[in-house]
């Protein structure tokens, strides 16, 4: 589905973004974003069990069982 993207499209979107937000404020916007991706990929490393290739983990299993609500 974003592989149908072309530079026109890029480039309206952009344009979208630009006059929804603001140019002045444009520059803080991408330092926020870039600096929450910077957070979530440190925290995404810190979690994953050494020696795994795919960085999915698996859950934990629970010291007691759950029981149905009824």
């Amino acid at each position: 589905m974003l592989g149908n993207l072309t530079g026109v499209h890029l480039l309206v979107i952009l344009g979208i973004v630009i006059l929804l937000v603001g140019a002045t404020k444009l520059p803080a916007l991408a330092k926020g974003l870039g600096q929450s991706l910077t957070i979530f990929r440190r925290e995404v490393r810190d979690t994953e069990p050494h020696g795994t290739a795919t960085g999915v983990s698996t859950p934990a299993a629970t010291s007691t069982p759950t029981t149905p609500v009824e």
